[in-house]
């Protein structure tokens, strides 16, 4: 089995040389991996893995030697539960009318009741509108419809759930993606906003030529500091769930931004949904990688350039209540879209990228909603033009 992993990663792509191979085999006999399987899947990782841009590689690997590293659901969701929701039965759509009927629950109504249903759930459900299945109008389970509902298992489909009842494993963008089009190069080019800071160590010809016309001859030598690129860039990503179709195009942005050496900074961090009192320097979002939004702010001068990459698309309440993070077990009071003016605020200029195709932008309030914020633009050659041009100006 554990030749499985050393083969799967080399075919994978992940460079695991035979000395780290050996150190791996010496850490598990040292007995480093305790007697838990997500200690052994993070001993192996550090061992093994040179860059986290392998580390979605090495998820997939792991996965399928030793079937996950633990359930991709929340550890009250039973197992048979999961394969309860496995194969929903095509029901029908609810009406309008039926939708309009559905009671609005809180965050802390919808939780307590979903624990509550756990308890009392003995078999599987399709349809109905009390217990954890598929379909009809229960808040709780995947392929139906409510206003404030938790999703269980399953992929998201309407984009309506207020709460997600699983452990968020997302991959982190590549930074080592190869660009399909040399047009996305050239429009992050535009980035650029030289001016003259520093040591004045270059030569200026034409003042030294001019003072020294001046000085009847006698060569006169005049320098100026050298013109540098002074664009600091923050880059905020939305990873994981809606955003899964739009892996390839966000690396295509994040490696181009990681290969435009002329910045003067660049920074990035992300979130889920719609950022809040945290975001992340990594896409995995666990507790040592959270970044406080509100030290970013305070670090970073009005004077950083900001862009945010997402969807936009979530449920209302991500937006509006407090409380309202799709993950039940990260809670903070202040609504995200509180968060997201005081980002707009801080920061002289901000735009919102938004990989989804701009003829549904209209089919989601929250993106109304986020419009107001931001000038949005779509994720294309020309989306990324206008972005630019917003960030730094046109070129003169």
């Amino acid at each position: 089995m554990f030749l499985d992993l050393f083969y799967g990663l080399r075919e994978e792509g992940v460079p695991v040389s035979l000395q780290e191979w050996r150190a791996f085999l010496e850490a598990l006999e040292e007995g480093l991996h305790g007697c838990s399987l997500l200690r052994f899947y993070h001993l192996g990782r550090a061992c093994l893995v040179k860059s986290e841009t392998y580390f979605d590689a090495y998820d997939k690997v792991f996965a399928r030697v030793f079937k996950g590293v633990e359930g991709s659901i929340a550890d009250d969701v039973t197992e048979q539960l999961l394969e309860w929701l496995k194969d929903p039965k095509n029901l029908p759509e609810l009406s309008p009318e039926e939708w309009e009927k559905l009671e609005r629950l809180t965050n802390d109504e919808l939780m307590r009741r979903f624990l509550e249903t756990l308890e009392k759930q003995d078999e599987r459900h399709d349809g109905g509108d009390r217990w954890v299945g598929t379909g009809g109008r229960s808040p709780f389970g995947h392929g139906g419809r409510h206003p404030t509902g938790i999703r269980v298992g399953g992929p998201g489909r309407s984009r309506s759930a207020m709460k997600v009842a699983e452990q968020r494993l997302f991959a982190d963008y590549r930074t080592d993606q190869v660009l399909d089009t040399r047009q996305v190069r050239v429009a992050l080019r535009r980035l650029r906003q030289l001016t003259r800071t520093g040591a004045q160590t270059e030569l200026d010809l034409d003042e030294t030529i001019d003072e020294t016309c001046r000085n009847a001859g006698e060569i006169e030598m005049v320098f100026r500091a050298p013109r540098r690129n002074d664009v600091r860039l923050l880059l905020l990503m939305d990873v994981g769930g809606t955003m899964d179709p739009y892996v390839d195009g966000v690396s295509q942005l994040l490696t181009a931004l990681h290969e435009e050496r002329g910045l003067r900074d660049f920074k990035f961090y992300y979130f889920h949904n719609c950022v809040y009192d945290h975001v992340y320097s990594r896409a995995r979002m666990s507790r040592e990688d959270a970044v406080p939004t509100g030290d970013i702010l305070r670090r970073l001068d009005s004077r950083w350039k900001v862009a945010l990459v997402g969807d936009a698309a979530m449920h209302p309440a991500e937006l509006a209540d407090a409380y309202g993070g799709i993950d039940p077990r990260v809670t903070t009071p202040t609504p995200g879209i509180e968060w997201l003016s005081r980002i707009a605020g801080h920061f002289d200029r901000s735009v919102w990228i938004n990989p989804e195709d701009v003829a549904r932008w209209d089919d989601y309030r929250t993106v109304k909603t986020i419009r107001k914020v931001f000038p949005m633009y779509h994720l294309s050659v020309d989306g990324l033009s206008q972005a630019v041009t917003a960030l730094v100006g046109a070129r003169t």
